[in-house]
């Protein structure tokens, strides 16, 4: 045995080794960069890691923010759907805004992360900003990180729901927009028609829930919006162009107009308001037509004012060198013909106060397939009306049952009822306004069907004693109802 006093180290002893052992590898690793190749280090030194370091579970995915030498989908799109994934533990945002802008945009800081959830599996996102040695170029990108094993649900359905939800949220926060060819374009313009389309953002507050309708009426319209949305794949198997038209038809003051914005609002569909009588030529309209957007909806109103759209017969009649001039075959050529199939997602609106003064031609299934009744107020619609401009709820109130009774027995348009209700603060003054104001018009128009009601037997009255005048003006009349039918039958709401 050895006494242990012998292996006894002091501190200087442990100095001198530490010294003899750092000297060494000194010299060792002057003599690896002066003998060994870069290569040949670089070699061994990522096949020490392949045997000493742990091989990991995960895979990251780079998204850069530009693809080649273009913007990158992928990467616009988990800017947008991350925003709604901000969570109380995040530490540093950023965020701003233009003028244009209603909400505030907040997004994530460089190297912050966060965690996100699909089917019960859990990923990371990153954000990462560097810069080169320079500073003047900026890169940025996401590192999305999750496990090996989710590497297929990840890049066949978690991305794509990534960009769907993304198309959602921009649907959502978008601004509608308002074009017409009588406003100006500009540069602070952020429309995306082309042509000579200004446009102005669409601030009209109606929706389905403020529309003096039917309720039933107001379910069916949104439901036939909601399906035309849905048929994408539907209208490509049928071979038709993805578009649907509707006919807006009834007295002034229905609220056809404020239908439109409600469509407009609900669809999140920018508006085109053509006037036809600014337009040229069949040549012209159709290049403006064509300046349209997708996902919009074309407003021409009060098309039966234009007298080209009126009767197809006359304008065969005449001369067919004339020029300068839109027709209702141009017109329709548009709406049904090989032009049709031009764009995704439209809505083609007509509005008027006369239906029956329309070619029949128009009016079929295919150029406008639904036509709705904008008639007058019902005791349903006024309770929408009691609710908008009151606050209150109509079937409580006593008055209200005696009102919804008398507009029911008579006609007044929803327009001549809003004006009522904006008469006066107090509650109870309004409605016996709106009463006294309804029993006034139905006295007025009482009296108008039994003017009508005698003008009538006298025209019959004549029309049985052999009147000449008689006969000359059912003459006279008879060209003007001379009209053809129209194929098939569009849905009537």
């Amino acid at each position: 045995m050895f006494a242990s006093s012998d292996f006894s180290l002091s501190p200087s002893s442990l100095f001198s080794a530490y010294a003899s052992l750092t000297g060494f590898l000194m010299l060792f690793r002057s003599m690896l960069h002066d003998f060994v190749p870069e290569k040949l280090r670089s070699y061994f030194s990522s096949l020490l890691d392949r045997f000493f370091t742990p091989k990991s579970k995960n895979l990251t995915v780079i998204i850069d923010e530009n693809f080649g030498l273009n913007r990158n989908q992928v990467f616009d799109a988990a800017e947008m759907y991350l925003r709604n994934k901000i969570g109380p533990d995040t530490e540093r945002l950023r965020v701003g805004k233009i003028p244009k802008q209603k909400h505030f945009t907040i997004s994530i800081e460089k190297g912050e992360e966060i965690f996100d959830t699909f089917e019960d599996s859990e990923v990371k996102w990153s954000y990462v900003q560097s810069e080169n040695e320079k500073g003047d170029k900026v890169k940025r990108y996401y590192e999305l990180t999750f496990e090996k094993k989710l590497r297929d649900k990840v890049m066949n359905s978690y991305l794509s729901h990534v960009v769907a939800e993304s198309e959602e949220i921009k649907r959502n926060l978008r601004v509608v927009k308002l074009y017409s060819r009588d406003v100006y374009a500009s540069d602070d313009d952020d429309g995306m028609a082309g042509g000579n389309w200004g446009c102005i953002n669409l601030e009209h507050p109606s929706t389905f829930d403020t529309l003096a309708m039917d309720p039933n009426a107001k379910k069916k319209i949104i439901d036939d919006l909601e399906r035309f949305l849905k048929r994408r794949e539907f209208y490509k198997r049928v071979g038709k162009a993805w578009k649907r038209g509707y006919l807006l038809y009834g007295p002034p003051g229905t609220g056809k107009s404020s239908l439109i914005a409600a469509m407009a609002n609900y669809l999140k569909f920018d508006v085109f308001d053509l006037e036809l009588s600014s337009i040229y030529d069949n040549g012209e309209l159709k290049r403006v037509l064509l300046s349209t957007t997708n996902r919009s909806i074309l407003v021409i109103e009060d098309i039966d004012c234009n007298a080209k759209v009126r009767d197809r017969e006359a304008e065969n009649q005449e001369d067919e060198n004339s020029n300068g001039k839109v027709t209702l075959s141009g017109i329709l050529n548009f709406i049904d013909g090989l032009w049709s199939s031009f764009g995704d997602e439209r809505i083609i609106v007509f509005t008027t106060n006369h239906k029956e003064r329309l070619d029949p031609a128009l009016l079929r299934p295919g150029r406008m397939d639904v036509h709705i009744n904008m008639s007058y107020c019902t005791g349903l619609g006024f309770r929408t009306l009691v609710s908008n401009y009151l606050g209150l709820d109509g079937i409580n109130h006593p008055l209200c049952e005696e009102i919804e009774a008398l507009i029911d027995s008579t006609e007044v348009t929803p327009a001549e009822l809003a004006e009522e209700l904006m008469q006066d603060d107090d509650t109870d003054v309004v409605l016996r306004g709106v009463i006294s104001f309804v029993e006034k018009r139905k006295v007025e128009r009482s009296k108008t069907k039994e003017e009508v009601s005698i003008c009538k037997a006298i025209d019959d009255d004549e029309k049985q004693n052999g009147s000449l005048d008689c006969v000359k003006k059912k003459k006279k009349g008879g060209k003007q109802k001379g009209k053809g039918k129209g194929k098939g039958k569009a849905k009537t709401y």
